[in-house]
């Protein structure tokens, strides 16, 4: 390709002509970002939620000392952004999933399939060596209107 013709990146104002809407998503019905990221962020008709922990919103600390009882707060929390933004679980396309052990993956596929028990959504899970706050687990969505 003739150097003339190679592609020349947009700048910010161009490249934020590509994205039909975004929209910064905040609800006190789920924890506060911990950093500088928004809970959630709609991008056209999709809405890229953040990473959850299971931390109870009412009091700032994770719920419990096991997977389960984290994983059901995480969801919890996903369950309140998006019902914020008039959206349920049935909404949800893609979810991301953080386990500091693999070992309990079974405990939480049980809880995750309590909460997404039809037409689940597509999914990956990783293993890390840790999360924020000693949290065992952390979900992230991505959910589409």
């Amino acid at each position: 390709m003739p150097v003339s013709q190679a592609f020349t990146p947009p700048d910010n104002k161009q490249a934020r002509a590509y994205i039909p809407m975004k929209k910064i998503v905040s609800t006190k019905n789920a924890p506060g970002a911990i950093g500088p990221y928004s809970q959630a962020v709609w991008a056209g008709d999709f809405l890229h939620c953040s990473g959850q922990l299971g931390i109870d919103p009412s009091n700032g600390t994770l719920a419990g000392a096991n997977v389960a009882s984290q994983a059901e707060q995480a969801l919890r929390n996903v369950e309140a952004l998006l019902e914020s933004q008039g959206l349920s679980i049935l909404d949800v396309v893609k979810a991301l999933v953080f386990l500091t052990d693999m070992g309990e993956f079974k405990a939480f596929n049980e809880v995750y399939g309590k909460f997404f028990k039809d037409e689940p959504p597509a999914r990956s899970c990783v293993a890390v060596s840790a999360l924020p706050l000693g949290g065992l687990v952390e979900i992230e969505v991505i959910a589409h209107k």
